[in-house]
Formats: structure tokens, C-alpha cells, sequence
């Protein structure tokens, strides 16, 4: 894919100081580091190094270091291909099948002051709905494994968090001596999961303000009344909360391919930046209520910038969870007693191919392929030397 002619970076080089000046109130040293990340990745700011081929010697140009922010639009690629090749060994000879849970929009201010909280209770009442239903001897009768991964975004930018999850299409059976397949093509009742995961949100909602767990700023200050607070709870049992299945999409040559569209995703690519002018930003963003269509919104880059920042997550909250049978604590044992149960299964390969991760760009040599690994790293002192001498930079974005 080509360079994208405008950047994030773009934005916060040309609005970030101003836009930090006038917003004092509520940035905090997290949401700073953010920008400057950001700003300065790929730059002479982080220093730089240089690479050799391994094989045949070929060197290449200095290249600037990368500021591995994961909220950085052009430092998921690297991260997604090594979490990707990790998880080649872990994919099952049966189809897959992805469930979305979905927050209501009336939890969305409380979710923005109280991140952490609500964002650990999305996992975890998606991830017992998906256990508990899927155990019950009416729909399933198994016991599943499944990813979970966070996204708080929705096109627009604004706060809409939910749980992609990805699921083998079905599980063991309670004394592990079989493979139980669905029943059902839809994998399971979706209206009955809608159901289960508002009702396990709610209960972790309720306990959580009686813990007194819950920030209730501004606005939400009403809500410290616990009458307010039940009378909120109420509201949500109004209206059905969104749980999205779609149809299972295929075996594990096509999973990796499909979950690199997931998982290492940030609230906005540069890629669907459109234009940067007199202090307003146009990007490309799809609109879902009507079917998808491909639109164009332009924001203040004030506006955008704050909307970007609405998603930077709490340091060192987890964004991709395992649960089931590919709980890290028992993923390896479990998933060769899936494989061998599943051996002889119609339809599936016993030994199915797996799909080689894509590597990123400077990491194979462009002459003989071999790996290239780092022979020389310069500070941004010795970097700044050798620009001075003219020494040509690479381009590694």
C-alpha cells in the first residue's frame, strides 16, 4: 500500500500545541504522550539504525525509528504480523465464526469517565454469555473457545464500544471425548445472547456503583443518588442491546486474513484521511445506517483531535483477550485434544495449511530475501551528524 499523503502526524504538528493549550482541563499526561508519540515517530526524533541482509550483506539506508504507540496509525502492521505468525499454530480445521457485542449508546459518557471499569465488564459479560449459552445442552451443549478484541470507535470517530469476538465453530463436548459441531448455521441464538450479555452488564454495573468503583463527574453527577442510579439501570432494559453474528467465514487458511482486519486497529488509518485545510480536517468514514455508503465528514482539527483521543485506552489495559479453551493458561493442552478429536472430521483438513503472515516492508532483503536484521543504532544526536554528512534516510513507512 502506498504512503498515504496525509498523516495523523500532519494534524498534530501543524493543531497539536494549540490544541493542548486550550484543552489543559481534561488532557492528561497519557493523552500528551499519545500526541508527542505520534508527532515524532518515524522522525530524527527517536534516532534511527541500520540494517544488514544476513545472508548477502546488503545494507540499507539509515531508517527512522518507529514510536510503537499502539495508538499510532503507522505502528500496527509490525505488531499485527508477529501477534498473527504467534497464532498460526493455534487455528482448528473447522469454520469460524465472528460475534460483535455492542454498548448502548446511553452508557457511552459513562464508559469515557470510567474506561477501565466498563471496558474490563464489556470482556467479561461477553465472555460469559458466549460460555454460558454455548454450555447449555439446548444450543451447543460445549465448551468453546474464542479472542475477544476491543474497539472503542465507531466511523464517525465518536465513543462506540463493543467486542469483536472470533469463535472455531464448536467446542468440546463436558467430558472431552468429542467435537460437538453447531446446530445451528448461526452458530448460536443471537437474541438470546442479546439478552444474557444486557442482563451479566447490567448485575456488573450495579455492583460496581455499589462499590463505589464508578467516576460520576459533570453530567453524570446526578446519578451518585442511588434511586437516580436504579432508575438509569432501568432504562436500559428498554431496548434490545446489539449482538451482531455473521455467517461463518470459512477454515484457518482464511482466519488469519480475516482477524488481521481486527485486532490491531486504531480509531482511524491514515489512509482515511482526505484533507488537511485551514484548520479542518476531511476523512472518509462509512455510514452504516444507510447500508454502508461511503462518505465524507470534515471536522474542525480541533474536534478531530479530540474525538482521536476518545479512544486512547487506560495504560496497560489489555485489547485482545482469550477465553474458553484458548485461556492462555490452558490453550496448548486443550487445543491438541480439539485436533485430535477433530482428525477424520468430513469436510476439513486433518492438517490444514496455515497462511504465512505478511512480513512488513525492510524486513526481508530486497535482493537475495533473507532476513535483515539491525547492525547500527544512532541516537537522534548521531543521527542529526549524519544528516549532515548527507547520508540518504529511508522511507519505512
Amino acid at each position: 500500500m502506498n504512503r498515504p499523503p496525509l498523516e495523523v502526524a500532519d494534524i498534530i504538528r501543524a493543531a497539536g500545541k494549540t490544541f493542548v493549550e486550550k484543552n489543559r482541563s481534561w488532557l492528561t499526561g497519557l493523552h500528551r504522550k499519545v500526541l508527542s508519540a505520534i508527532e515524532r515517530c518515524r522522525t530524527a526524533a527517536l534516532g534511527g539504525h541500520r540494517d544488514q541482509c544476513s545472508r548477502c550483506g546488503y545494507q540499507t539506508a539509515i531508517s527512522y525509528n518507529s514510536c510503537r504507540n499502539r495508538h499510532c496509525p503507522k505502528c500496527q502492521t509490525n505488531a499485527r504480523n508477529k501477534w498473527l505468525a504467534a497464532r498460526q499454530r493455534e487455528l482448528l480445521a473447522v469454520p469460524y465464526v465472528h460475534v460483535v457485542f455492542t454498548l448502548p449508546h446511553e452508557l457511552a459518557l459513562l464508559a469515557l469517565h470510567n474506561k477501565k471499569i466498563l471496558y474490563a465488564l464489556l470482556f467479561r459479560a461477553s465472555a460469559a454469555t458466549l460460555l454460558e449459552i454455548a454450555a447449555d445442552p439446548r444450543h451447543l451443549g460445549a465448551e468453546i473457545g474464542f479472542l475477544s478484541v476491543l474497539h472503542t470507535w465507531g466511523q464517525n470517530l465518536l465513543l462506540h464500544p463493543h467486542v469483536h469476538c472470533v469463535i472455531p465453530a464448536g467446542g468440546l463436548s463436558p467430558d472431552h471425548e468429542r467435537w460437538v459441531h453447531p446446530r445451528y448455521p448461526f452458530f448460536l441464538p443471537v437474541k438470546v445472547l442479546s439478552r444474557v450479555f444486557r442482563g451479566k452488564f447490567v448485575a456488573g454495573l450495579k455492583q460496581a456503583f455499589q462499590k463505589g468503583d464508578l467516576s460520576l463527574p459533570g453530567t453524570l453527577q446526578p446519578l451518585k443518588r442511588r434511586e437516580a442510579f436504579h432508575a438509569f439501570l432501568r432504562t436500559l432494559f428498554r431496548q434490545d442491546w446489539v449482538v451482531y453474528a455473521k455467517p461463518p467465514f470459512g477454515g484457518p487458511e482464511h482466519v488469519l486474513h480475516y482477524l488481521a482486519r481486527y485486532t490491531h486497529r486504531v480509531a482511524i488509518s491514515n489512509h482515511r484521511l482526505v484533507a488537511f485545510h485551514d484548520g479542518k480536517v476531511t476523512f472518509r468514514w462509512k455510514d452504516y445506517a444507510h447500508r454502508g455508503k461511503s462518505r465524507l465528514m470534515t471536522l474542525s482539527a480541533e474536534e478531530f483531535l479530540r474525538r482521536f483521543l476518545l479512544h486512547v485506552l487506560p495504560r496497560g489495559f489489555v485489547r485482545i483477550r482469550f477465553s474458553g479453551l484458548l485461556a492462555n493458561r490452558r490453550r496448548t493442552s486443550l487445543l491438541q485434544l480439539c485436533r485430535t478429536l477433530l482428525e477424520g472430521s468430513p469436510g476439513f483438513p486433518t492438517d490444514p495449511p496455515l497462511p504465512q503472515a505478511t512480513k512488513s516492508s525492510g524486513s526481508t532483503c530486497p535482493l537475495c530475501g533473507g532476513p535483515m536484521v539491525v547492525i547500527e543504532r544512532l541516537t537522534a544526536v548521531q543521527l542529526l551528524l549524519e544528516l549532515e554528512r548527507q547520508v540518504p534516510i529511508a522511507d519505512t513507512s
